[in-house]
């Protein structure tokens, strides 16, 4: 199988940062080019990193050439300061993106979603994710991947104090998470990166992709199939 580029929006975050290394051993790619707010420090050989604010996808649109873009942007209510400001970051970037990278040639895209999003949603958050989601859809690009983990699991260089009290919960909560409850089991960030890796691979199409599904993916517990995830 011939080498690929990948490109990684969103590399400071904690799917984004636990993604690269996953990307780098899988053998998959010849090159990684990060996009990134602040330096990674992530210098491996084949990896390129660019730093821009995202106040315009122009900055780097010439640098949006590759076969896989993953998108791994995301924010909070308090960091953004305003629900307007965060669907600047969580649903339109992501869009602009991915239209600057099927512009320089890339076919294949995976996301970063959310469990329960819809654009249908009451509540802010889902409903900015599924909006988010259903404008990458219009984009028809030769496959998208749509990953809705539910809580993620993992250090992340920014504490939300939150978040840090919701994962103390889960490590009890997620084994009672049985049969259709099973979706809202939390997941690594780790194991969101190489569940998305797997699902990019093989034939066109559109892949929705929960967390048990994602963990069972990134394990080897599971195959797929359009049919099985949609």
């Amino acid at each position: 199988m011939e080498a690929k580029t990948a490109i990684v929006v969103g590399a400071t975050g904690l799917t984004g940062s636990l993604l690269i290394p996953e990307l780098l051993k899988s053998g998959l790619y010849s090159g990684v080019r990060i996009i990134s707010r602040r330096k990674t420090g992530i210098s491996y050989p084949g990896t390129e990193e660019i730093i821009s604010d995202f106040s315009s996808v122009n900055e780097f649109a010439g640098k949006m050439k590759g076969d896989h873009l993953y998108i791994c942007t995301g924010t909070t209510i308090k960091k953004a300061g305003s629900v307007a400001e965060m669907e600047k970051i969580d649903r339109d970037l992501p869009v602009m993106v991915a239209k600057a990278a099927l512009a320089g040639g890339v076919k294949r895209i995976a996301v970063v979603s959310s469990i329960g999003a819809s654009s249908g949603s009451k509540n802010y958050y889902l409903r900015i994710k599924g909006e988010m989601e259903d404008e990458l859809i219009k984009l028809e690009p030769e496959k998208l991947v749509i990953a809705r983990p539910s809580m993620l699991l993992g250090d992340r260089k920014e504490f939300r104090a939150g978040e840090a009290v919701g994962k103390a919960v889960m490590k009890i909560v997620n084994p009672l998470l049985a049969g259709r409850l099973k979706k809202y089991r939390a997941i690594h960030g780790s194991d969101v990166g190489k569940a998305m890796i797997i699902l990019i691979q093989g034939e066109p199409g559109m892949i929705i992709a929960g967390s048990d599904d994602l963990q069972k993916i990134a394990s080897g517990r599971m195959s797929y199939s359009h049919d099985t995830l949609m």
